[in-house]
């Protein structure tokens, strides 16, 4: 067993980067240059961030033979993830001693944003439709007028299209064909003060919204728009135009890993005096935040409908999930907390009908299905040519 210098051979292969809040795959290859078959014992020294103490894989391999093997990682945080040893220990056939051998040196990777799933997004979004518990289907209504080109007429376009001047001219039947308006203003505006650290399923309100943020950006530079975000609490941090440029998604990227809550109060009359001062043209703006009663709302519906006033404003604000738990309660205590539920989800309806009152649109969403909720609503504002 300790005889050979180098009887196993191991090698670990990890990612560029980590996927938060997604399963990363981690893969390693073992070799056995014993002349005995092998079972081995493999210890991979994960990031603390974890807290997998157990961490155990076993394996038994033949003389020369090379196997592969992997495991799943599903960080909850943006940063900095540091791997140590890959441990492996051998033993022969009769299992009574193992010889420890050390693979691979200390390595670091950085967490950022969800980016696994954003090939997934980009080709729903190209069939304008979301999966969500069976297939929705986004209703086109019109079309837009940005011409495209002048193409011959085939059976079923709309004659309302034809070009008549075109068509005298070629002497036979031209249409006008149009394509969806592009170049047009998204910003994305975060909250990032305290009611944004609320955890769900072991990441933040704050950590969802980025994660939409990311999957959002991509579909909305790949619709040829362009894409800017802004960060808020106390001030407004993180500011990048609007710009459909070839770097623009790594910039929002680096943008989002930095981010993270700084527990004050966030103030909407500094983000509405720096939305004047810096989108002087129309846009649509995403404003990701936590609303939890009405009177919430009021205290910064002026702000609100200040930048309703001159760009398309959604606001984004979160169901809580922990009160949606279907139970029958058979306690005076159960029956108190789902009337308080009820109460709650009453309040976050009145909500949506005061923004609606002032023209301002709304989502409404479960933290987990945030980033399909937030693509579908731009999707829709781009079919319905409303921005």
């Amino acid at each position: 067993l300790f005889h050979p210098r180098q009887p196993i051979d191991a090698h670990r292969y990890l990612p560029e980067k980590l996927s938060n809040g997604d399963e990363n795959t981690i893969r390693f290859d073992l070799q056995n240059q014993y002349f005995f078959t092998a079972y081995l014992q493999v210890i991979d020294e994960v990031p603390f961030q974890f807290q997998i103490r157990n961490f155990t894989i076993r394996k038994k391999i033949v003389p020369g033979e090379i196997i592969q093997g992997e495991y799943s990682l599903f960080p909850k945080s943006r940063g900095v993830y540091q791997f140590g040893n890959l441990i492996i220990y051998a033993a022969s056939p009769i299992g009574f001693v193992s010889r420890r051998l050390a693979f691979q040196k200390e390595e670091t990777r950085d967490c950022y944003p969800s980016f696994l799933h954003l090939r997934k997004y980009e080709l729903m979004a190209v069939q304008n439709e979301f999966l969500l518990g069976g297939i929705r289907k986004i209703r086109k209504i019109g079309h837009t007028m940005e011409f495209e080109q002048i193409r011959n007429y085939v059976q079923g376009d709309d004659v309302r299209t034809v070009n008549w001047k075109a068509t005298s001219k070629q002497n036979r039947m031209m249409v006008n064909q149009f394509q969806d308006e592009k170049s047009q203003r998204i910003y994305l505006l975060i909250d990032k003060g305290r009611t944004m650290q609320m955890p769900f399923e072991g990441l933040t309100l704050l950590d969802y919204s980025v994660n939409a943020a990311m999957a959002l950006s991509h579909i909305i530079l790949k619709k040829g728009d362009r894409a800017g975000m802004m960060t808020f609490s106390v001030k407004t941090e993180n500011n990048i135009a609007a710009d459909c440029k070839a770097g623009q998604l790594r910039k929002i990227s680096e943008a989002l890993y930095k981010i993270n809550t700084d527990f004050f109060e966030s103030d909407f009359s500094r983000l509405y005096q720096d939305i004047k001062q810096k989108i002087h043209q129309r846009s649509l703006l995403l404003l990701f935040s936590n609303f939890e009663t009405l009177d919430a709302v009021g205290r910064q519906m002026k702000y609100l409908r200040g930048i309703a006033r001159n760009h398309l404003l959604v606001v984004v604000f979160f169901r809580n999930s922990e009160l949606m738990k279907d139970s029958q309660p058979d306690t005076e205590e159960g029956i108190y907390d789902e009337i308080i539920a009820e109460k709650f989800e009453f309040e976050k309806n009145l909500i949506i009908q005061e923004l609606r009152k002032y023209g301002i649109y709304s989502v409404y969403t479960l933290p987990e299905n945030l980033s399909i909720d937030v693509i579908t609503k731009y999707l829709e504002i781009k079919a319905r040519g409303i921005l």
